[in-house]
């Protein structure tokens, strides 16, 4: 973890975006002012967070999170921001379930006001398993939780997956089915590949991850199953907690319809993700939690739904996320935060995990 500089997170200049904000929300809600514009230490690298609250004539005073596209000259994580479809998934889970999502506000689809399209949600108060730190590491808040603590954060988290996949109809979500031709999950992970063409366009490709793409071909599921709406980056650093009872899901730009598994495969690895990185710096990290056997257990019970061919799912995960954690690396050697080494895989931060499950031996 402590390899490289941590790569920066925006180009913007954050003094600058609290003015136009305030230029903007005048617009929608007259004698409103932004106040207390800030960014977030733990903002991501792909849609931009800002934090602020809304003063007006009329109180009460509004606490207000807005999901900002990145900004498309600052070396983007990926291809496109479509802030619309996240709204419109957002409003859809809000009115079809019993996840405690943000109630969103405001879509601006314009991007003048402040450079690139956002929309504006209510801000949910609360605590989030911190990725850095990780929340594996000694000192995290979830850390030093009881192990029944632990367990009932898990089970509510997996508890959200079950209500999501089994509660919003499939016609309501058909704006999220990808393009392409195949089913579901061909279509997922063809447009996988195209990310990763994408992430490699004039520079060196991985061998480690076109082995991936190559290991999943055999490992092809007979019977994927029905799609259902995915969360897409479904992890517990995605979701705040009041004490350890989830209040809301954030994050939902990787949203499709997909196999219920890939979801699971997802939460399963990036929590693997960050134990087998605490593990590595000689700590003991969580090897109690989200255990792959618990999380499988679990959402039969809660859904009816046996998971199937988890090897495959966990190994997808794996893959997708080395293609993100690439395009993280190509970024830092764009603003010249690191130099590419001889073997691009090493770019990977879990080359040896993944490796590993290329060749069947991670799960031994």
């Amino acid at each position: 973890m402590a390899t490289a500089p941590r790569p920066r997170t925006s180009t913007r200049d954050p003094e600058k975006l609290a003015r136009r904000l305030t230029t903007w929300l005048g617009t929608r809600l007259p004698g409103a002012k932004a106040v207390g514009v800030t960014v977030p230490a733990s903002n991501g690298m792909s849609s931009e967070t800002l934090l602020f609250d809304i003063e007006h004539p009329r109180p009460p005073l509004r606490s207000c999170a807005l999901r900002l596209a990145a900004d498309p000259a600052a070396y983007t994580v990926f291809p496109e921001y479509d802030m619309a479809r996240q709204y419109r998934t957002l409003k859809l889970v809000a009115d079809r379930t019993g996840l405690p999502v943000p109630r969103v506000l405001w879509l601006e689809e314009d991007p003048d006001p402040l450079g690139a399209p956002f929309f504006v949600m209510e801000r949910v108060g609360g605590r989030v398993p911190p990725d850095v730190m990780p929340y594996t590491y000694e000192g995290s808040w979830l850390h030093a939780a009881s192990d029944a603590e632990r367990e009932h954060l898990e089970a509510a988290t997996v508890g959200l997956l079950a209500r999501l996949h089994d509660q919003v109809p499939l016609e309501d979500a058909e704006f999220l089915t990808l393009p392409g031709e195949g089913d579901a999950l061909r279509r997922h992970v063809t447009a996988q590949r195209a990310y990763y063409s994408w992430v490699i366009d004039g520079l060196a490709r991985s061998p480690l991850i076109e082995a991936a793409f190559d290991r999943l071909e055999q490992l092809w599921p007979q019977e994927p199953g029905a799609p259902v709406l995915n969360w897409g980056d479904a992890r517990i650093g995605n979701v705040v907690y009041d004490g350890f009872d989830p209040v809301a899901v954030l994050d939902w730009e990787m949203a499709a319809l997909a196999p219920r598994e890939v979801d699971l495969g997802w939460t399963v690895y990036l929590h693997r993700f960050f134990h087998d990185l605490t593990v590595a710096s000689g700590q003991r990290g969580l090897p109690g939690f989200l255990r792959r056997d618990r999380v499988e257990a679990r959402y039969a019970r809660l859904t009816g739904h046996t998971p199937r061919d988890m090897e495959f799912y966990t190994l997808y995960a794996a893959l997708r996320h080395a293609i993100v954690m690439l395009r993280v690396a190509y970024r830092q050697v764009h603003f010249a935060e690191v130099a590419v080494p001889a073997d691009p895989d090493t770019l990977i931060l879990h080359h040896g995990s993944l490796r590993a499950m290329v060749q069947g031996s991670y799960w031994d």
